[in-house]
């Protein structure tokens, strides 16, 4: 999102000094919301608290035993120059790629698999908050660009969707 990043500090610092619990604003198709309290939303809004006691590397609990192989996708292509066909879904932030939303479950997408616009597919972690990933594009997912657990850059091309 092209939002400038002093005005989002701005509107942490109007939601601190104030009596406000939350707020949203909406430019054009960009939106941000800040909240004091995100789990009392009854929207399905994109942030998901981390639970207390979750370990980031492997998003489950710390005593929960011998993590699970991940699934592995296809790899990035090698070539950067390589032209991506069909519709890119790039990383609207910086954080670490997830396929799932905790180690045991199943991933929200497939290769081969239809997916619509607001579907699931993904989850960022970023700074202990986990962000879900919608879908901004309806068709099939072709190729999965990076691999689970990976850290990702902002506008990095995260999947194709023809």
């Amino acid at each position: 999102m092209p939002t400038d990043i002093r005005k989002i500090k701005k509107l942490i610092e109007l939601l601190e000094t104030s009596g406000i619990a939350e707020i949203e604003i909406k430019e054009g198709e960009d939106s941000v919301r800040i909240s004091r309290h995100p789990q009392s939303s009854a929207s399905s809004a994109p942030m998901i608290m981390v639970p207390p006691g979750w370990a980031t590397p492997g998003y489950g609990p710390p005593s929960s035993g011998p993590m699970p192989a991940p699934v592995t996708p296809a790899a990035a292509p090698a070539n950067e120059t390589e032209t991506l066909k069909g519709h890119v879904l790039h990383a609207p932030m910086v954080g670490t790629f997830y396929r799932s939303a905790s180690p045991g479950s199943k991933p929200f997408i497939e290769i081969g698999q239809h997916v619509n616009i607001g579907d699931p597919v993904c989850i960022i972690e970023a700074m202990k908050m986990f962000n879900q990933i919608e879908a901004d594009h309806a068709g099939v997912v072709t190729r999965l660009l990076v691999e689970n657990g990976q850290p990702v850059e902002y506008d990095q091309p995260l999947l194709i969707i023809e």
